[in-house]
Order: C-alpha cells, then sequence, then structure tokens
C-alpha cells in the first residue's frame, strides 16, 4: 500500500504505523528504535513504511503530531470548552487526569519522554520537537489572544507566560505519567484549577 491510496484501509494502516512506532520509541528510544521493528510491530513490511516515511525521523514527526493532534481535538470536542482560556486551564487539567491507557495511546508518554531525552543529542530529533512546540504555542497563543479580546482574560497578562504555564503543565503531567507517579484527586485538582481560573480573568 503506498502513498496514493486513500480510504478507510489506508487510514487504518497508517493508524497502526503510527501507533507501532510510538511503541517502538517508547520502548527502545530514538538511537535504538528500527524501522524493522516498526514494521513488526505494525504486522506489515518494511516497504511498507518506506512508501509513506523516508525514515525513522519522519515517523517520529508524525507520531509526535498525532499525539498532539490528539490532544487538542479533544480538548475542542469537549462539550464544556466554550473557546476561552478559562475552559483551557478547566478542561485540560480534567483531560490530563481522565486519559485512559490504550494500546496505541499507552506508549506516547513514553515516547515524547525519549524524544526529549534524544533531542540533547540527536539534531534532527531537537529541530522535530521544536516544530511541533511551535505549532503548539501558536495555537495556543490565538486561544489566549482570542480569551483576552473576548473579556475572558486579563489582557494585562503576558500571553507568552500563559502558554508557557500551560506546557509546563503539561509536560509536568507527562513526567508523572512516565514514571507511574500517583495523580491527584481529580475533584480536588479541578478546585485548583478553578481557582487558578479566577486569578487570570479580567479584574472587575
Amino acid at each position: 500500500m503506498d502513498r496514493g491510496e486513500d480510504g478507510p484501509q489506508s487510514d487504518r494502516l497508517g493508524a497502526r504505523l503510527l501507533a507501532a512506532a510510538a511503541a517502538e520509541f517508547a520502548d527502545k528510544g530514538y538511537a535504538g528504535a528500527r524501522v524493522a521493528g516498526i514494521a513488526r510491530r505494525a504486522g506489515v513490511t518494511t516497504g511498507a513504511i518506506y512508501s509513506r516515511y523516508r525514515g525513522k525521523a519522519d515517523l517520529l514527526a508524525a507520531a509526535l503530531t498525532e499525539a498532539t493532534e490528539g490532544e487538542f481535538e479533544a480538548l475542542f470536542e469537549d462539550q464544556r470548552f466554550n473557546g476561552r482560556m478559562e475552559d483551557v486551564l478547566r478542561v485540560a487539567a480534567s483531560h490530563l487526569l481522565d486519559r485512559a491507557p490504550s494500546d496505541g495511546g499507552a506508549s506516547v508518554p513514553g515516547m515524547l519522554l525519549e524524544s526529549f531525552t534524544a533531542s540533547r543529542h540527536e539534531p534532527e530529533v531537537k529541530q522535530i520537537l521544536q516544530r511541533g512546540m511551535g505549532d503548539r504555542n501558536q495555537r495556543l497563543a490565538d486561544i489566549v489572544e482570542a480569551a483576552k479580546a473576548g473579556g475572558g482574560m486579563d489582557p494585562g497578562l503576558d500571553t507568552d507566560a500563559v502558554v508557557t504555564f500551560c506546557n509546563a503543565v503539561g509536560l509536568g503531567f507527562l513526567l508523572l505519567e512516565a514514571v507511574d507517579a500517583p495523580l491527584p484527586d481529580a475533584t480536588e485538582w479541578e478546585r485548583l484549577i478553578s481557582r487558578l481560573v479566577a486569578a487570570v480573568v479580567p479584574p472587575s
């Protein structure tokens, strides 16, 4: 199956390849991961992978993009999300606690952690992460600016600082999840987020 073939069957294969890539990177790290290993996990030949990707760097970029897109899609599809920054903080906080492990998704935290570790020594991986973080930061910044314009956030707050805070929370949870650390009670966590939300709304 090559790039030119589309439809549900092609989509299923693409999802299987990215899930296998995420698992391989999580288990072996970027340096130890092999395209042949990804192919074995996905139940395909290496030719099926090379018909879509140039190599493991492309696979890593696609797998990371898939993980980020899934995070944003879950956020935007949540019925409590109305496009305001306070919704982002509140809903994203609950998603961080409610993420259920799955065959594909369980390896995402490990893949991300291994990618950040590899970026210290692999310039290609560092560039992939920088591009991904740049896209994520822009999407978050757009939400922050919209919240300011709509009166949902104090316009005096620095957008870059708010975006950095959101990233710090997300990456912090990533580290906790990677080592199976206990997470806070969901109700108590949402209480804390509500306090933080109250602090960023415009002063009356």
